[in-house]
C-alpha cells in the first residue's frame, strides 16, 4: 500500500513541480509533505513504511551508479582539472564535517548527536556507514541527510545566481559536495554538465568523507574531552 501511495504522490509532485518551475515546489519536500501527515493519520510507523518501500531504497544504489554515464561525457574536464576538483571535493568535505560537528555542540548536542550531524552532506548509503562508525545514530543521520539534500536543492541555485557564478563546473561541484543525490538530481535538471559534476562531488565528497571522519570525529572528541577538563580545573 505504502509503496504505491509513494509513487503516485511522488508522481503527482513532480507533475505540479514541473508546471509551477519554482524551487520551493520541489517533488520531493512536496511527496514529504503529503506522506508523513498520512503516516501519522493512519497510526502507521516509520518502519512498516519503510519496509513496504524497501525496492526504493534499494534501487538508489544503482541510481547514483548509473550517474557515471554522464561523468564518462565529461572525462575531457575532469582530466584536465583533477587537481581542483578533488582540493574542492576535500576542502568540502572536512568543513561540512567539522561546521556539522562544532554547530551541534554548540546548540547543547552531546558527543552521539555531534557523530549524527557530522556525516549528513554526503549520500545515505555512506551517511549510515559513517555515522555507526564513530558512534552516531543512523536514524538522525538519516534524517538529516534529507535535510541537507533538501536544502541544497531548494537554495543552491538561488544562492549561486546570487553570487553570479557561472561555471558549470563550479556550481555542480559545490552541489553535489553539500546536497548529495537530492541536490545532484536538481543539478541534472537544471543543467547536464552541472548535474554530471555534481555526481561526481557526490562520489568524491562521500569516499573522502567516509575515510577522514573518523579523524575530524576524534579530533572534535578531544576538543571537547580538553574543554571539559580544563572547565574542571577552573
Amino acid at each position: 500500500m505504502w509503496l504505491f501511495a509513494t509513487l503516485v504522490t511522488y508522481f503527482i509532485a513532480r507533475q505540479v513541480a514541473l508546471k509551477l518551475r519554482h524551487p520551493v515546489f520541489n517533488p520531493m519536500l512536496l511527496s514529504m509533505l503529503v506522506l508523513m501527515p498520512l503516516l501519522v493519520f493512519t497510526d502507521n510507523t516509520y518502519e512498516t513504511y519503510f519496509d513496504q518501500n524497501a525496492i526504493i531504497n534499494f534501487m538508489l544504489g544503482p541510481a547514483v551508479i548509473a550517474l557515471a554515464y554522464p561523468l564518462y561525457e565529461q572525462m575531457h574536464v575532469i582530466r584536465r582539472q583533477w587537481k581542483i576538483i578533488l582540493i574542492a571535493c576535500t576542502g568540502a568535505s572536512v568543513l561540512s564535517m567539522i561546521l556539522g560537528s562544532v554547530i551541534a555542540l554548540l546548540a547543547g548536542g552531546d558527543l552521539q548527536i555531534a557523530a549524527s550531524v557530522l556525516p549528513k552532506s554526503i549520500s545515505t548509503p555512506f551517511a549510515l556507514s559513517t555515522a555507526e562508525s564513530i558512534g552516531g545514530i543512523p536514524a538522525v543521520t538519516a534524517a538529516l541527510v534529507v535535510i541537507a539534500g533538501l536544502l541544497g536543492a531548494l537554495f543552491a541555485y538561488p544562492l549561486l545566481n546570487a553570487m553570479k557564478i557561472k561555471s558549470p563546473l563550479a556550481r555542480g561541484l559545490s552541489i553535489g559536495a553539500v546536497s548529495h543525490a537530492i541536490g545532484t538530481a536538481k543539478a541534472a535538471e537544471t543543467n547536464y554538465q552541472e548535474g554530471a559534476f555534481s555526481s561526481l562531488a557526490l562520489v568524491i565528497c562521500g569516499i573522502i568523507s567516509a575515510i577522514l571522519a573518523p579523524f575530524i570525529f576524534h579530533i572534535v572528541e578531544l576538543f571537547v574531552n580538553c574543554n571539559a577538563i580544563t572547565t574542571c580545573f577552573k
